[in-house]
């Protein structure tokens, strides 16, 4: 929540960039949505050199760590074979779960899930339910279904429940409103609880949505959780977080659920420690969070059950070129390098996962739908590089523009514009002719025939200046008799 030099004055002047919530197969203009972040210069600015600070925090924690790269392979190798044998430690942790006093149920997708949850919190009569943060759930659209249910859910992450109350998805893996300025939360605080729109000290942010969510949090008849990492040799739920809220979520109710996905699971606790080694500097730039919690059973007289998920990861698993992605640990670190999730915002890809991270995965649940996203990338393979569990995001992201392509499910403007590009490319003569012709053109023709609608490059950008002459032409004219 946290933001650079500008004050709330400045931030008032500038409309904050709206991001609609998803909502089942409905698309998302995502250019849209990107031309409404860029056209708030401070909001932009402000996301930009928030988690380039992050990724800078990272590299000095890395740095610190002569066995950091020893640390990545050994994660991605424990990944590896974690996936290799899904089906063994999936039964392993139920065994060792039931035997702790955990129920285990299975969903196959987030309907599933959806009705599982409600009917828990239909047997107890729950009508409140407070949540930490959880991916999964957002995944799941499980606050929507909650609504038409008549379960209150209530968000206990500080940056979540900003995003609740302000009706937007979070728009980062682990700081949701990472894109929020101080003022545009002051804003939201003193409309929803009735604070003073002008103070935007954190602090007193922070108080004043303590004091209106505790009581809440004290009434609850349930509380959910995510899972960071599923221990299968202990049966055992770990959850990572900074402000203690899981904590809370997982105690002061007497119902306790957590909802996971099949792919966090890891076999021991030796295992885990190399995880948490690597989450929070990877994620924030420091050595550990604040709470990293260890959920083996239900606290005393109440209930703990553990929802495993799979909406997709099964198949994605049988995926040849795409299994790599299901290594993920949410950190977040291939968005706070990522050059266009920085400046675009992560609400503007539509979609729960945004940034590299969800470039590769969005597609697996619907390819049409997200068959832009995979085309938002300059290929700079920075994400991949900082990925903790080194997966390949800029290879599979190549390999998603093939297989979109290949399945004819890019728009056919972008498919016939290719093909000319490649017939092109593939006549070398035509070719430097067309780019001679085109560079006399940028020079000669006047703006209004160069800047228009058909133009998307120069919507935000001046064209590029056209050299006086290309390598081929300096080439011939310099070395061209000699072998």
């Amino acid at each position: 929540m946290s933001a650079p030099d500008e004050t709330h004055a400045s931030a008032a002047r500038e409309p904050q960039p709206r991001g609609a919530r998803i909502r089942g197969d409905r698309p998302v203009d995502q250019a849209e949505a990107a031309e409404r972040f860029l056209a708030a210069p401070l909001h932009q600015k402000q996301h930009d050199n928030r988690l380039w600070t992050l990724r800078q925090r990272r590299d000095q924690e890395m740095w610190a760590i002569p066995e950091w790269e020893e640390l990545r392979n050994l994660a991605s190798t424990i990944k590896e074979h974690t996936l290799s044998h899904l089906d063994e430690y999936l039964e392993q942790f139920e065994r060792n779960a039931r035997a702790n006093g955990v129920s285990v149920h299975w969903a196959r997708d987030g309907d599933e899930h959806n009705a599982i949850v409600a009917d828990l919190l239909k047997r107890r009569g729950a009508r409140r339910l407070i949540k930490s943060k959880s991916m999964l759930t957002e995944e799941c659209e499980f606050r929507a279904h909650m609504d038409k249910v008549g379960v209150e859910v209530v968000e206990t992450d500080l940056g979540e429940r900003i995003q609740q109350l302000d009706d937007e998805d979070p728009s980062h893996i682990v700081v949701p409103a990472v894109h929020k300025l101080r003022g545009d939360v002051a804003a939201l605080f003193a409309e929803k609880m009735g604070s003073d729109p002008a103070d935007d000290d954190p602090g007193r942010l922070t108080e004043a949505m303590r004091q209106a969510t505790r009581p809440l949090i004290l009434s609850a008849e349930a509380g959910m959780t995510g899972a960071n990492f599923v221990v299968a040799e202990t049966g055992s739920i770990v959850v990572c977080t900074n402000e203690g809220n899981a904590d809370l979520s997982a105690n002061a109710p007497g119902l306790h659920i957590v909802s996971a996905g099949i792919e966090k699971i890891v076999p021991r606790l030796d295992d885990l420690a190399v995880f948490v080694r690597l989450l929070s500097r990877s994620a924030l730039g420091s050595p550990i969070t604040q709470y990293t919690s260890h959920f083996r059973g239900p606290r005393t007289g109440g209930e703990m059950h553990v929802v495993l998920v799979d909406n997709g990861r099964s198949v994605r698993l049988g995926m040849h070129e795409f299994w790599p992605s299901l290594k993920c640990i949410r950190c977040g670190a291939c968005m706070n390098t990522c050059p266009v999730y920085r400046r675009s915002g992560g609400l503007s890809y539509g979609a729960t996962y945004s940034g590299p991270i969800g470039v590769i995965i969005d597609p697996t649940f619907n390819a049409r739908k997200y068959s832009n996203l995979p085309f938002a990338s300059t290929m700079n393979g920075s994400c991949a590089n900082v990925c903790p569990v080194k997966i390949n995001i800029h290879e599979q992201i190549y390999a998603w523009r093939r297989e979109l392509v290949e399945n004819h499910e890019t728009p056919f403007v972008k498919r016939a514009a290719m093909k000319a590009a490649g017939a092109l490319l593939a006549r070398p003569a035509v070719y430097r002719a067309a780019v001679a012709g085109a560079n006399k053109a940028l020079a000669r023709l006047p703006r209004f025939v160069l800047y228009n609608g058909l133009n998307a490059w120069g919507k935000n950008r001046e064209n590029p200046t056209p050299p006086a002459e290309t390598f081929h032409q300096w080439f011939k004219r310099n070395r061209g008799g000699r072998k």
